[in-house]
C-alpha cells in the first residue's frame, strides 16, 4: 500500500490495537519519550497494546500505570488513529485523555517520563500526525484521524472532527 488514496478504509480491519493517554494537569500534559518498540526515541502519551479481553479504556489505563506509575482519574476517550503502514501494519488507536490522576509518574524500562508545557510541544521530536490531531484534540475537539505511514514518514491523512 503505497498511496493513500488506495486504501479502502470501509473494509480495513487492524492488525493491533492500542490505546493513547494524555493525562492533563492544567497547561501541562504527561508525555514520554519511548525507550523501546514502534515509535522508540519519539514523545508520545503513554499507552500500548490492549490485552485480550481488555476494554480500550481498561488497556489505556493499565499501560499508563505499567509506563510511568500514575492513575488516571475520570478518563474518557477523544478520538480514533487508524494508521495504515506501508509494511502491512495496521494500527487502531483509541486515544483518551485524563483531567485528574494520583501518583508522581517513575521512569521505567518502557518510558522516561516528563511533564510538557501545553502550548510549546516539541512536535519534532513526536509522530508526524500529532501535529494534526493533538492540537484540536487539546482544544476540546474530538476526532477520528486516518494515516498512511512509511516508517516514520506520513504519507497521507484525512482527519473528521466531531
Amino acid at each position: 500500500m503505497s498511496a493513500f488514496a488506495d486504501i479502502d478504509w470501509e473494509s480495513w480491519s487492524p492488525t493491533t490495537r492500542a490505546t493513547l493517554l494524555f493525562v492533563i494537569d492544567g497547561q501541562r500534559g504527561l508525555f514520554i519519550r519511548k525507550k523501546r518498540g514502534l515509535g522508540m526515541g519519539k514523545i508520545n502519551a503513554p499507552g500500548g497494546h490492549i490485552e485480550k479481553g481488555e476494554t480500550p479504556l481498561q488497556g489505556a489505563e493499565r499501560e499508563l500505570m505499567e509506563e510511568v506509575g500514575v492513575k488516571a482519574i475520570g478518563t474518557r476517550e477523544r478520538g480514533e488513529l487508524f494508521f495504515q503502514f506501508t509494511d502491512g501494519l495496521r494500527l487502531h488507536c483509541h486515544v483518551f485523555e485524563a483531567r485528574e490522576h494520583t501518583g508522581d509518574p517513575v521512569e521505567t524500562d518502557e518510558a522516561r517520563p516528563m511533564w510538557l508545557a501545553l502550548d510549546a510541544l516539541p512536535y519534532e521530536e513526536m509522530w508526524a500526525d500529532d501535529r494534526v490531531w493533538l492540537p484540536q484534540m487539546l482544544k476540546g475537539q474530538s476526532f477520528v484521524f486516518h494515516g498512511l505511514f512509511d516508517g516514520d514518514t506520513m504519507l497521507g491523512h484525512t482527519i473528521r472532527l466531531g
